[in-house]
């Protein structure tokens, strides 16, 4: 419980990161984030641990404090850089742990990365190029290209864009609570500018 997983927003209602309970009970203590509920109420620590704790919750010596799902920063505006590091890691993460050319979703350590167009035909090392296979399928393909293979993609590789669910590419699970937050419908009633009429 403790390790799951934990949005956390900047104060612009904008994704900025996936935490751990752990470390989101520590930003709501000190004070530098709030938590927020599903009719988007903030909390300060000692409001927070106050409320019921219906659902998840953690246990201390004294009470049971519910487990925040979304985090909002209180002074932290900005977006982290749209740069997606090029490693072995983000690129299982990118095809979801999923051959590229069977479909079968396997662990990683019986993954490998594959060179599309292949390096001795001058195919480089780039998101465009590389992809998630399974050694038997690295193994049928050789140093040819898939069509020469007779093997067929099931999708081009691509440069992923940054999210902050793409950064905590590790943690699958995502919340309910999370959704408002992550769709683009729901986070522009967030993001349009109010009039007063």
């Amino acid at each position: 419980m403790i390790e799951s997983a934990v949005l956390v927003l900047n104060r612009n209602y904008q994704p900025v990161h996936v935490t751990s309970v752990k470390r989101a009970f520590s930003l709501l203590y000190q004070g530098v984030a709030k938590a927020i509920d599903d009719q988007y109420k903030l909390y300060e620590f000692e409001d927070w641990a106050a409320l019921s704790t219906t659902g998840e919750c953690i246990v201390t010596v004294n009470r049971a404090i519910r487990v925040p799902r979304v985090l909002v920063l209180s002074a932290y505006e900005y977006l982290p850089k749209g740069r997606v590091r090029f490693s072995r890691l983000n690129i299982y993460a990118r095809d979801h742990d999923t051959c590229q050319y069977c479909g079968r979703t396997l662990p990683r350590s019986e993954l490998n990365l594959d060179h599309v167009n292949p390096r001795c035909e001058g195919g480089k090392t780039t998101w465009e190029n590389v992809v998630c296979s399974c050694v038997p399928c690295n193994l049928r393909k050789g140093g040819r290209t898939p069509e020469r293979a007779g093997m067929k993609l099931l999708r081009r590789p691509f440069r992923p864009r940054w999210t902050p669910l793409f950064r905590g590419a590790i943690r699958r699970i995502t919340y309910r609570e999370w959704l408002p937050f992550l769709r683009v419908e729901d986070a522009s009633y967030w993001n349009v500018e109010l009039l007063d009429e």
